[in-house]
């Protein structure tokens, strides 16, 4: 899936109440995190992703790395946190709501 601006922004608001379910710390991107997130993300569709202060990596090119790994849109960058979303095709919820918006 493609995402707009607007499908950006709706997403960003979606996530805004949401707390980060996963934290990247001193280790940075590993294969378990990656098979976490993905875990995590295929019920829920929208997850945030949080980068510790202790860890030295960059969070531009971990969210691009982890988007990749699990074949999820990155929806944005906010800070330290990662906001991905990844359509569930058996149980839509987000997504349901995110073919509405144009």
């Amino acid at each position: 899936m493609n995402l707009t601006s607007k499908k950006r922004a709706f997403l960003k608001k979606k996530a805004h109440k949401l707390d980060p379910i996963f934290r990247i710390g001193k280790d940075g991107f590993t294969q378990s995190l990656t098979q976490g997130v993905l875990e995590a993300l295929i019920p829920r569709e929208l997850i945030k992703v949080k980068i510790l202060q202790n860890s030295e990596v960059d969070k531009n090119e971990v969210a691009h790395q982890l988007a990749e790994a699990i074949e999820a849109e990155l929806v944005g960058v906010i800070g330290r946190t990662i906001i991905l979303f990844k359509e569930n095709k058996d149980k839509p919820t987000i997504s349901l709501e995110l073919k509405s918006v144009k």
